[in-house]
């Protein structure tokens, strides 16, 4: 399986600036040092790490938001840094962030959808097209005549994700798009993402909700601007005490099913599906 996305010894630092003179700069913030990491296409792969962790400066150089200190970023053969070819990376890497409010800019569903194709000039006929499949593939076809403001959390960023995928992106970055949502709209964000990666799109996922990692591929962690675990999400939170020392905590199950691994209980070290915790327990009792 080839690789979409090909980070190379990626170090990035913000510039600071004299408080005086805001245009002169006088230093450097380091925020992420030498990062390497391959995504193959399909590949559904979050990533965790606390506040600080450089872990969104590392989303915004998937499409070019950012672009490196020194290093290089590559999305399907695109060079992030190459001005010439942006808008080429931003329709092949879509990009959903926390707050879906930031990122609807019409007053009908379908109108927002629309927007990038239009700014695009993209034809109306293919545009109709492309809202339907798109609004569809997120769940709120029966919404496209509403008013955004009208819709709950989680249906908002379900529309900001529709925007995205009327592009027809190859991968789509989600910065923590959960964060601002309750139980519920956490819920339907999540099953959307997992639909969009069964249709063969890239996903990278930023988050601080555990359940939520444990249903990826592959998990990253991240600390201090750097990479320092990847694996699969059971080999990753395993690993519960180097998580708690970055500041991370691990899935319910998971901690649970450590809990009583340490009161003398024999269950597997790796559990992090509450089915496969039930079954496990089930055996324990011989039930």
């Amino acid at each position: 399986m080839s690789n979409i996305i090909e980070v190379k010894d990626l170090s990035f630092a913000y510039n600071s600036y004299d408080e005086h003179e805001h245009d002169k700069i006088i230093g450097s913030i380091p925020v992420l040092y030498n990062i390497n990491l391959s995504i193959p296409k399909g590949q559904f792969i979050a990533v965790l790490g606390h506040n600080g962790s450089g872990k969104s400066t590392l989303a915004k150089h998937l499409n070019g938001i950012l672009t490196p200190t020194s290093g290089n970023v590559f999305v399907d053969g695109l060079d992030v840094a190459n001005e010439s070819t942006l808008q080429k990376l931003r329709q092949t890497v879509g990009m959903v962030f926390q707050n879906p409010d930031n990122q609807i800019v019409a007053t009908i569903v379908e109108e927002d959808v629309a927007f990038a194709l239009e700014n695009l000039g993209v034809p109306p006929d293919e545009i109709r097209i492309k809202i339907d499949k798109a609004l569809e593939n997120v769940g709120m076809s029966r919404f496209a005549k509403h008013a955004p403001h009208q819709l709950s959390g989680g249906q908002k960023q379900r529309v900001a994700i529709a925007g995205i995928l009327a592009m027809e992106p190859k991968c789509i970055v989600l910065d923590e798009p959960t964060a601002m949502l309750d139980p519920k709209g956490r819920s339907e964000v999540i099953k959307t993402v997992r639909r969009l990666n069964n249709n063969g799109a890239t996903v990278v996922y930023i988050t601080h909700y555990m359940e939520e990692a444990a249903l990826a591929d592959r998990v990253i962690v991240m600390d201090g601007g750097r990479v320092i675990m990847d694996g699969t999400p059971r080999e990753i939170f395993r690993e519960a005490e180097q998580l708690l020392r970055v500041g991370l905590d691990i899935p319910q199950v998971t901690e649970l099913a450590h809990s009583l691994r340490k009161a003398g209980v024999v269950i597997p070290d790796d559990i992090i599906d509450e089915d496969e915790f039930a079954d496990c327990i089930v055996k324990v009792l011989g039930v």
